[in-house]
This record gives structure tokens, sequence and C-alpha cells, in this order.
């Protein structure tokens, strides 16, 4: 609806600082999709494609991907809690395991009910469930009072980035390209990014020496550098950081007393290398170095969202706080308590990402099936997209390297730059638009991560099952070519 004299807001006169975010990911060509997705629903057969593919976001499961029937058989019983009277319906007639209903009766006795609020940073238990795996993974004690339950890792980032960022001149270095949630909540909090570039010719390494060089830039310019955002696995990239790039990235923060925000929620979806985490090298380092990184502040977050959980409609997630102030903590628990706490569901579903069934427990049989079958059709499904990637002309892409995405560089005729300018887009802008009007496959262009100047790139979920449609990429990028070069 437009704005009116009656109306007490209006477009001119909201926060200047929410209207300057930008959030690609979700911005007009999703609209777009949505708007297309409706008219099919709607018995629209003009459209020159009968589906739409939404390859724009890293929602596994609006894309076929089936949730781990061990979750959604606990999560049954803790959100209707009268099935228990009835095992052996569930176990004879429905096909529950025992430790299914075990792992409920566990949760519902510390939670309560999944319907009422628990503590603001998250039920006790759940906290320790999540210690006790990240000492399984990293081989270090962790302290579940320094967990905190979030509404996803994106609930996270955002209690973080809020107390972290005191004023408009407070820096936190981003890696472009990058998951637009940073640059956007940094625009709503009105603090300023200071962007350090990925290597995209050593399949988008991270570079210290990059990182320092937009470091010692900001600060000539005033800005007080806070924190280093490190997304690992990346997004969109998919590149793994290896232990001597965690080092150096370390050092450095310990060096210039930088806050380490280590994005990890893909930390499962890795092809080639393999995931560390920045918990386990900074307490190795504390261990060969006494004393020396004692100072390094970091928190480390993750999610159910992603990996072979996909659950991204719970919102469950958490973040550990590594050598925070007492005090910085407690404002912290102040931030989180405003939101009174995190969904309790989603909690559970945390509790049950950190702590699936062991070899020998009754679901465990099924559990590793189905999760090995999920990373096996995501693994090749990637090399299949990558592979189209190579026969299109203009199109570079690294092999996968992880997390959920591909983002292949397009190099586009002047033609197509003219046009895109006509109507006031960039080429990649432009291009990705073409794409969807013309086969519903819906992708992000690499504006809307950041990109080196002169350079063009999309980003592309490799989620959507089957094939078919990469094979529409192909068709439309091959008359696109023709039709501007």
């Amino acid at each position: 609806m437009s704005s009116t004299p009656s109306r007490r807001l209006n477009i001119d006169n909201i926060n200047p600082h929410v209207k300057k975010a930008k959030y690609a990911v979700r911005g007009e060509l999703a609209v777009k999709s949505e708007e297309f997705r409706a008219a099919l629903l709607g018995g629209n057969s003009s459209l020159p494609f009968t589906q739409v593919v939404s390859a724009n976001i890293g929602n596994p499961q609006q894309l076929d991907q089936k949730p781990i029937t061990f979750f959604r058989q606990v999560l049954s019983l803790l959100e209707n809690p009268e099935l228990l009277e009835h095992e052996d319906v569930l176990i004879n007639q429905l096909g529950y395991k025992s430790d299914v209903i075990e792992r409920a009766k566990w949760l519902l006795k510390h939670v309560g009910s999944v319907g009422a609020y628990s503590a603001s940073n998250g039920v006790p238990a759940i906290r320790q469930k999540i210690a006790e795996f990240l000492e399984r993974r990293d081989g270090f004690p962790a302290n579940q009072a320094d967990i905190y339950l979030s509404a996803g890792a994106s609930s996270g980032v955002n209690t973080l980035l809020h107390v972290i960022c005191q004023n408009d001149k407070s820096g936190i270095l981003v890696p472009i390209p990058q998951y637009p949630l940073y640059t956007a909540s940094l625009s709503v909090l009105n603090a300023t990014c200071v962007p350090y570039y990925l290597d995209e010719s050593k399949n988008w390494g991270t570079d210290v020496d990059t990182i320092k060089e937009s470091y010692e830039a900001a600060k000539a310019e005033g800005i007080d550098v806070r924190a280093i955002v490190i997304i690992n696995p990346g997004n969109p990239t998919g590149a793994s950081l290896s232990e001597e790039d965690i080092r150096n990235v370390i050092d450095f923060a310990s060096k210039e007393r930088l806050v380490i925000m280590a994005d990890e929620v893909y930390q499962t979806n890795v092809f080639i290398g393999e995931f560390i985490s920045f918990k386990r090298v900074l307490r190795q380092l504390q261990k060969e170095f006494p004393g020396k990184y004692d100072g390094v502040e970091l928190a480390s977050l993750h999610s159910v969202s992603k990996g072979m959980v996909g659950e991204c409609g719970h919102r469950g997630g958490y973040f550990e706080l590594v050598n925070f102030d007492e005090h910085v903590q407690a404002e912290i628990y102040k931030f989180v308590s405003i939101m009174l706490c995190a969904p309790v569901i989603g909690q559970c579903l945390v509790e049950l990402m950190v702590n699936p069934p062991k070899p020998g427990e009754p679901s465990h049989e099924l559990y590793h099936k189905e999760y090995t079958a999920i990373y096996e059709g995501l693994k090749e499904r990637a090399t299949a997209l990558h592979k189209a990637f190579e026969q299109m002309e203009g199109v570079e892409c690294g092999a996968p390297q992880g997390s959920m995405y591909l983002f292949p560089t397009i190099n586009l005729p002047e033609k197509a730059a003219e046009a895109a300018a006509k109507e006031g887009r960039t080429p990649d802008e432009f291009y990705c638009m073409r794409l969807l009007e013309a086969t519903g496959i819906c992708v992000v262009p690499g504006s809307g991560f950041g990109q080196k100047e002169g350079s063009l790139h999309f980003r592309t979920t490799f989620l959507a099952p089957g094939t078919e449609w990469v094979g529409s990429i192909v068709k439309f990028h091959k008359e696109f070519m023709d039709k501007y070069r």
C-alpha cells in the first residue's frame, strides 16, 4: 500500500539503517520466484517451465531432503507426550525404537514441556550435552556455562554483533564473498564492515596478509576494528580452512586484540579437506605456547539448519564463548533474555544433532543409513553441477569443496552488460533474472555476497533433487550467450 498523509510511517521516516541493509538471498529474485510458484499453483500454464527450483537458499527440506527419522520420531513425542502412554503401539505398529522413547523421556524430564520457556541461555542439560560433544570433537574440555542456545546461528550472530559493536566506528572484518547476514546486520547496527577478500585463485583461500591490509587501511581511516568473522567451511565458497590458516588467523587476532567469530555451521558439509574447529586450534596453541594466546576471545557458532540435519524451520543453534570477560558474558545473557529463550523444540533438535544414536543402539543403523545417503547425494549433485559448469562457455568454477553451494565465475558478453545497464541492473543480476524467467531456477547474483571489482559470479545450491534442472541451466546459458555475443 502506498504512503498517505494519514499514516505516521512512510519510506522517508523509518529507520534509515534498516533501509540501507541488503539481503540478496531473499531479495528481488526470491520474491519473483515465489510469484512464479504461486502462478503455477494457480494453474498458469503460460510460463516456460513447470516448477520453480529455489537454488537461492540453503533450505534443504524445501528441496526434498528427507528429515532424519530418529530426530522426527523423538520430536513427535515431545510435541505430544501422551503418545508415550502407548509404547507398545509406538514400537509394534509405528516402527519407533526403544531408544527413541528413552530419549524423548529424557528430554521431557529436563525440558518439562516444549511449549514452556526455558532458561534464557537454554536448557542446562542440553547445554551440557553440547559441551560433551565439543569435548569429543576437539579433545579439550568445554563448559556448559559458556554455551548459549539460539534460534539458529543467525540469532547468535545478531546477539554477538549487538554486543561487540559500540558505535559507527566499530569495525568488523568480514570475508568477501560472504553470507550477507553479516553486512546486513552491520548496516542495521550502523557499524562498519571491513571487507577482506578471499583468494579465488587458491580455491577461495584465506590469506592473512590480505586481512592485515584491510585491517590497516580501516585503522588509518579511524575505524576501531574489533572482530574478525571467519566462515568455515565457507558460504558461498565451500572452502575449509587448513590448520595452518587457522593458526595464522588466531595469531593475527591475538596480536591485534580481535574477537574471532567462527561461523562453523557447515562443519559436516566437507567434500575436500577436513573441518578443523577454531576452538581446537586455539586450545592447541595455548598448550604449545603457555600464556601467549590466553587473551584470545573466540565465539563459535553451529546450527541444525545445515549439514545432514537440514532442519532450518525449527530454528535451533548455539554459540560457545571462549575467554570472554565475565561482565561481558553477563551482558550477553541479558541480551538473550530480552528475547526470553530460543525455541525449545529447536533446542531439543540441537541435543539430537550433537548426541545422535551410537553404534549398537536400536536406531543407529537407520540413522547411519539416512545420514550417509544425504551426504553422498549432496556430493553427487555437487559433482554433476560442477561438470555442467565446466561445459559452459565463459564459466569458471573450482571443484566443490563443501557447504551447500557453488560460486562460479561468469564472463558475459559486453552486449549483456549494456542490456543490464538499461534495466538498472548489474550484469550478474541481469543474468540471474533472465535465468529465472526462462527456467524457473532461482540463484543469487555474486554482487549479493560481494566480489572483486570487474568480476561476476552467482551462487547456487546443489540441494535440488535430480539433474534435469542442471540441464536447464546449460541450455539457458548457451542461448543467453548466443543472444548477447
